[in-house]
């Protein structure tokens, strides 16, 4: 049966303590007019006078009655409004898949009714319905689409709070502005970029591909005493593992077959700047033991070579794997690792970055429009509002590059001006889906143990959260939704994570 989700409203509560001219209140109006299973009350009126009503609604309604006590600047903050809304909505939509949702326009402030006609419209699809002592209860009708994403502006706590991470640094710095962002993790993370860029140590990026490594490389860079040196990219993924030590370190003339002159390598090509080691996971282990000694010495030795020659590099190194599960597993050295992760960044994926994806969106179509301008008939693109609301609903496991290249294939394949939302439909046809098949899509007998597949589980994103949270045990709970940091000690002695 549907939810109904309300603001419990002062005509309510003079409903509940007799008032005559309240009649039944709007809540009750519409539980007696409508079959709900259940109704989601949010109410700023203390736990007190809340329960006292929800007491009363109770002799009147035979479904579950659920309340939700919330604090809110003023009953008109948008921001505060709209926050308490989207996570009570979003926490029951996820626990209750399939159950329609019912918001009540009536109940509250005129800006809690024009959050929920927001979040119907533009995040959860919901039914609205209002009740009048004419009409009765009736749905709402509104004849618009809304695409934009609403991101509540960042509170003065969290302001101050980045403004102390950030003490020191100039109040903003060009060499950041290419990475597009409002949400508060991301300012969180280039407030940190901020920091590192100032000081002459390496930098661990972590985080999805896609998500941006490369970009906050060449910001931390650019931001640094060393921006008159090079900035130097290396691919460790995609250098042959015979090859990985003539590639980093240089060879001498006849190091090996094919080597028929001296040649230098990244790590001295990168003298007096940069070297990013992008996909640094992929390394083979003798050729870590290579680089561990050339970060301990600050020399270099080239294949072939007697002599180490010295280098002044800053290592910037990157991952979308977890570096801490590797080492645990044996594919990564720990001393490098703990060589490496003296600066480290953990890059939020798109999904996480609420608010973001439409300023993305815009940034990426106005670089393409702009790129393709002079291509043969090429005319400008913009995207309906049907097919922006598919965009920003899309869970983009490919994070940014894979946007962008929707955007890319959506704006070639739209024949006129508007991208509609079947090119967009069109465009995300192609993508590779969510890998959820790596645990549940596994084959059964053969020596399938379902402890240690949990197990496996378990210890990911237990080393996730701590990695996240950078040891602090109460965040990585919170982010865990574990109930308490006793529960997270729990499970971290259960399956052997370090803490």
């Amino acid at each position: 049966m549907p939810i109904l989700f309300a603001w419990l409203g002062n005509t309510d509560l003079r409903a509940a303590e007799g008032d005559p001219t309240a009649e039944a209140g709007p809540i009750l109006n519409a539980l007696q007019a409508r079959d709900f299973g259940r109704i989601e009350i949010l109410s700023d009126h203390g736990k007190a006078k809340t329960q006292q009503f929800a007491d009363w609604l109770a002799d009147g309604f035979s479904g579950e009655v659920s309340t939700h006590t919330v604090k809110l600047s003023s009953p008109t903050s948008f921001e505060d409004i709209y926050r308490e809304a989207d996570k009570l909505v979003g926490s029951i939509k996820e626990a209750a898949s399939g159950e329609s949702l019912v918001f009540h326009l009536s109940p509250g402030t005129p800006a809690m009714a024009a959050v929920w006609i927001l979040l119907a419209k533009a995040k959860y699809g919901a039914e609205l319905i209002e009740s009048s002592r004419e009409q009765g209860v009736k749905t709402v009708a509104v004849p618009f689409d809304l695409a934009a994403e609403f991101m509540p502006a960042a509170t003065k706590s969290v302001d101050d709070a980045l403004a102390r991470l950030a003490q020191g640094l100039p109040p903003e710095s060009p060499e950041f502005s290419s990475i597009i962002h409002r949400c508060t993790a991301m300012k969180r993370v280039v407030a940190m970029a901020h920091r590192l860029a100032l000081r002459d140590v390496p930098v661990l990026i972590q985080g999805e591909s896609g998500t941006g490594k490369e970009l906050f490389a060449r910001a931390i860079h650019g931001a640094s005493q060393r921006l008159v040196g090079p900035f130097i990219t290396v691919n460790c993924g995609a250098i042959p593992s015979e090859l990985v030590d003539a590639e980093l370190f240089g060879h001498e003339k006849g190091a090996f077959t094919g080597a028929t002159g001296a040649r230098a390598g990244y790590f001295e090509s990168a003298d007096g700047g940069t070297l990013f080691l992008d996909e640094i996971g992929e390394l083979p282990l003798q050729s870590q033991v290579r680089l561990l000694r050339v970060l301990q010495e600050q020399e270099v030795t080239r294949v072939g070579a007697t002599r180490a020659r010295k280098i002044n590099v800053r290592i910037v190194a990157a991952t979308n794997r977890v570096l801490s599960v590797e080492v645990q597993q044996g594919r990564f050295r720990e001393d490098l690792f703990h060589r490496l992760a003296v600066g480290v960044l953990l890059l939020p994926s798109l999904r996480e970055r609420e608010g973001d994806i439409s300023l993305l969106i815009d940034a990426l179509m106005d670089k393409i429009n702009l790129e393709a301008a002079n291509q043969p008939g090429y005319q400008n693109k913009k995207l309906s509002v049907t097919a922006r609301k598919l965009l920003v609903g899309h869970s983009w496991p490919g994070n940014i590059r894979e946007l962008n290249n929707t955007l890319l294939r959506a704006s070639i394949w739209a024949p006129g001006g508007e991208i509609s939302a079947q090119d967009v439909t069109e465009a995300l046809a192609v993508s590779i889906p969510p890998k959820s098949d790596a645990v549940l899509g596994r084959q059964l007998g053969d020596g399938f143990l379902l402890p240690d597949l949990m197990g496996d589980v378990a210890r990911h994103y237990l080393e996730r959260a701590m990695s996240q949270a950078h040891g602090n045990k109460t965040e990585a709970a919170r982010l865990l939704g574990l109930g308490s940091y006793q529960t997270l000690t729990n499970w971290l002695e259960k399956y052997g994570v370090g803490m």
